[in-house]
């Protein structure tokens, strides 16, 4: 098979209006070959055209990979793989940079988005089944991306873990368990805080598993990942614009309609924009034991950092600090160690001093108790 031939056969295949099927791929290949190849020629053409064609190409075998968290192509020879052990290069090339720009627009395609001179760039998401389960998909084109075509694809899997395998795993210990278990019970509300890929959602999926099943669980989120062990879970799942620009449904919209469901608790997957009004409107209109995550470096930045997404929302500072005083009383901040395990490192607890709300630390992973924790005992006991 020369890349002559390949080509040929490409361009074929993209002008057939016949079903993309391995016969048809065979045909194409025997047609343009003009029937000299072989039974293990055509085979081979059908492997590196399907991988032209359907999946994720060379990079399905990473996607399939339980491990894998991301996969990452900066060029033709350039494929970096994340996941337990760590980011590291693979062995995977693709021909060329075209080829690797021909993957990136097809994915945009399939998850119903363009990708091309007039949009150089796409985010989106693509319907995975199997081991891989949901992969949201970023590329950028040149000449945006200097050094050739860049794709990004994020792999989502359903968090599904309970305290007892987090514990096995090392996230915490058997005291922690208990302390977080005892958090759920007494229906403090608590945001999981940390950085991306630290393991934020497995956490606050496995504390929704202690939430007793008498109660009705709403969770809205924008990837579809939490799948708590929980009998009454409602799961209301945010859709992006199509590529006309509409349609859309936001993750703050789904927080109200939620309300309408008849709640015992709201989760919003992740909190990454205005949504966080509506959530903290919620929480303070007598939906105790509500829970979120959020992007931050420690949980002396949350405040801050709600701050800027409330901001977009058209909340400002004081009344952000008002309704979150009433409303959150624990952070549980995760941290991703260099060897990739996943570790609970700190959890704090809110407190208000004059107009302004501050995350101080109750517990510690290297340092154990720490000075808010008579704090967080009393807010155990008080919402027993």
């Amino acid at each position: 098979m020369t890349a002559d031939l390949v080509e040929r056969v490409r361009r074929r295949l993209a002008t057939s209006r016949a079903e993309l099927t391995s016969a048809a791929v065979a045909e194409a290949v025997r047609g343009e070959a003009g029937g000299v190849l072989g039974d293990a020629e055509v085979l081979s053409a059908l492997t590196l055209l399907r991988q032209e064609f359907t999946g994720a190409g060379p990079l399905d075998p990473l996607l399939a990979d339980p491990d894998t968290t991301d996969v990452l192509v900066t060029g033709p020879d350039d494929v970096w793989v994340d996941g337990a052990q760590g980011l590291h290069r693979t062995g995977i090339t693709f021909p060329d940079e075209a080829a690797v720009r021909r993957l990136a627009q097809r994915l945009a395609v399939a998850a119903g988005r363009r990708l091309d001179e007039a949009v150089p760039y796409v985010d989106g998401w693509l319907s995975g089944s199997g081991p891989a389960g949901r992969v949201r998909l970023h590329a950028v084109l040149p000449p945006i991306a200097a050094s050739g075509t860049c794709l990004s694809l994020r792999v989502l899997r359903p968090a599904v873990h309970d305290l007892a395998e987090l514990r096995s795993r090392g996230t915490f210990d058997q005291p922690t368990a208990d302390l977080l278990r005892a958090i759920v019970e007494a229906r403090l509300a608590f945001l999981v805080t940390g950085g991306t890929g630290s393991g934020k959602t497995t956490l606050l999926a496995a504390l929704l598993g202690c939430v007793p099943h008498t109660e009705r669980v709403l969770c809205v989120e924008d990837a579809g990942e939490l799948q708590p062990q929980h009998p009454q879970v409602v799961r209301l799942l945010a859709r992006p614009a199509n590529i006309e620009g509409a349609g859309e449904v936001a993750v703050r919209e789904l927080v109200r309609q939620a309300l309408r469901m008849r709640p015992d608790r709201i989760v919003v997957g992740e909190v990454r924009g205005a949504e966080v009004c509506d959530l903290l409107a919620a929480l303070n209109t007598g939906h105790d034991g509500g829970a979120g995550t959020l992007h931050a470096n420690s949980p002396a930045e949350v405040p801050a950092r709600l701050e800027a997404l409330a901001a977009l929302g058209g909340l400002d500072r004081t009344a952000l600090h008002s309704q979150l005083a009433a409303a959150v009383q624990v952070v549980l901040h995760m941290r991703r160690s260099p060897d990739g395990s996943r570790q609970l490192a700190e959890i704090g607890v809110f407190e208000r001093r004059m107009d302004t709300l501050l995350v101080r630390t109750a517990w510690h992973r290297e340092r154990d108790r720490q000075a808010a924790w008579p704090v967080l005992q009393t807010l155990l006991g008080r919402h027993r």
